[in-house]
């Protein structure tokens, strides 16, 4: 009997946009189980709560992983990375590329990693190119400036962003 491969999708997730989707709907194809971690950095000053992150993760990433029958669930977490891959028993941990700078960023996380536990393997996607420029804190500063954010994430989660933008203004 083969070991079943779990993988990890990490980020913050604020909000989920296209490019995450693309690269959760990719890297199902890798695994027999993916986790996507919801980590609660409150040093980026989330504009959505944990509990609403992990929602919007879901209900976007559910439909796909449902349509690759593999096993899925979406995990809050607020701990090393490595710790938390250990936890839920992956063995690898699937991230995306959009730039020179997510690179070198993601080489030293790599790195870092992997002296803490070798046998998780990071595996990269680079990002469809029609997602390259998406990044979750400009889909949040669009929406501030009341640009259209319709192309950079599902339509639920831009209405939810819109929504969101606006209660800010007002409080």
């Amino acid at each position: 009997m083969t070991k079943q491969r779990i993988g990890v999708y990490p980020g913050t997730f604020d909000p989920i946009t296209n490019g995450h989707l693309d690269i959760i709907k990719r890297g199902l194809r890798l695994v027999d189980k993916m986790v996507i971690g919801v980590a609660t950095n409150p040093s980026k000053d989330p504009l959505f709560t944990l509990e609403e992150r992990v929602a919007m993760v879901d209900a976007g990433a559910r439909p796909m992983a449902e349509a690759a029958a593999v096993e899925f669930e979406v995990v809050q977490f607020d701990e090393l990375l490595m710790h938390f891959a250990e936890r839920v028993n992956a063995s690898i941990i699937i991230r995306g590329l959009r730039a020179v700078a997510d690179f070198e960023y993601e080489f030293q996380m790599t790195g870092m990693n992997y002296q803490i536990n070798p046998d998780i393997e990071t595996v990269f996607l680079m990002a469809d190119p029609r997602y390259q420029t998406i990044a979750s804190r400009l889909v949040k500063e669009v929406a501030r400036y009341g640009g259209n954010i319709k192309s950079f994430v599902p339509a639920d989660v831009a209405a939810a962003v819109v929504k969101r933008v606006a209660e800010s203004k007002r409080a």
